[in-house]
């Protein structure tokens, strides 16, 4: 993996979008605050899956945050809502703040670990003094958690009002009535991608909050400009630049995840759940999205809106 400053420097914020922002908004959402403003329209990307066997299902693309509510519900979305059996997303509490801060505790926990300076290249230290001062914390306040949590918890006390109540996958979960919510990862699974990367890529991960602390406040810009007009090219490009450009992260937390979920997704569409799957967009981009994994497996696979 390269380790160049130039690399972590011109990282984008949207590159978390598809592997790590459904952790941040999740863990963040109890921070969201204050009285939602005018909703904006959107018309996001939809697509229907069919089957040999009359099996259907919906692949729906969503932003976990936002800095402002969106009229998501186009008359395709509505129609896939009311036909299908089964919503699915990729953690389904979102609002047991609690749950997740234990799950996270238990796992980023390993005594012994060193201050946060040693754990980043020296030309980087200056930057982490600015990011600890902002959020109150220490150089040495983290004895115990390991670097992939210490990243999370900066990115955490720097992450201001993030918006994650305005995200589409708690409004999906909302609206779900009496359908059967199924989670693809939960808290502990997301988590434990963290958990498990080795720990040179943890610290990449670590330099690169560093360097840009505030670029997980919300998912403003261009991934949320795109999702809101469904460009799915555009979508494509952000998602493949700053850390997911990477061949190790990449590989651990979009490539790997699309495969495992092509699996559950095609397990419930052969049992008859007529599954609504709405989970982050980036994941239906590009060759190796769910729609195109899918259409490998030998279903149709066509976009409605």
């Amino acid at each position: 993996m390269s380790s160049s400053s130039s690399k972590l420097s011109a990282f984008p914020h949207s590159a978390f979008s598809s592997a790590l922002r459904a952790l941040f908004a999740a863990l963040l959402a109890a921070l969201a605050a204050a009285c939602a403003p005018e909703p904006v329209p959107a018309d996001p990307a939809l697509w229907e899956v069919t089957g040999p066997d009359g099996e259907r299902g919906w692949l729906f693309g969503t932003v976990h945050s936002l800095e402002r509510p969106a009229r998501w519900r186009t008359a395709e979305v509505d129609r896939a809502l009311s036909r299908a059996d089964t919503v699915v997303v990729e953690i389904a509490d979102l609002a047991d703040g609690s749950g997740m801060a234990d799950t996270f505790a238990r796992l980023s926990r390993t005594p012994g670990q060193p201050p946060l300076s040693r754990r980043l290249r020296p030309e980087l230290r200056p930057r982490l003094a600015q990011v600890l001062a902002d959020t109150g914390l220490s150089d040495d306040g983290f004895p115990d958690t390991e670097t992939w949590g210490a990243a999370l918890t900066l990115a955490q006390a720097g992450g201001g009002d993030l918006k994650a109540k305005y995200g589409i996958d708690r409004a999906v979960i909302e609206v779900a009535g009496s359908r059967r919510i199924v989670e693809l990862e939960g808290v502990a699974g997301q988590l434990a991608i963290f958990d498990t990367l080795p720990e040179a890529e943890q610290r990449d991960l670590l330099a690169a909050i560093v360097s840009d602390a505030g670029a997980l406040e919300t998912e403003s810009g261009g991934l949320a400009d795109a999702w809101l007009a469904g460009d799915m090219e555009r979508i494509e490009r952000e998602t493949n630049r700053g850390l997911l450009a990477d061949p190790e992260l990449r590989d651990a937390l979009y490539v790997k995840r699309n495969e495992a979920w092509k699996g559950r997704i095609v397990a419930l569409l052969l049992s008859g759940a007529r599954p609504f799957v709405a989970v982050g967009a980036a994941h239906m981009a590009g060759p190796e999205g769910l729609p195109a994994l899918l259409e490998a497996a030998g279903y149709r696979v066509r976009r409605v809106d």
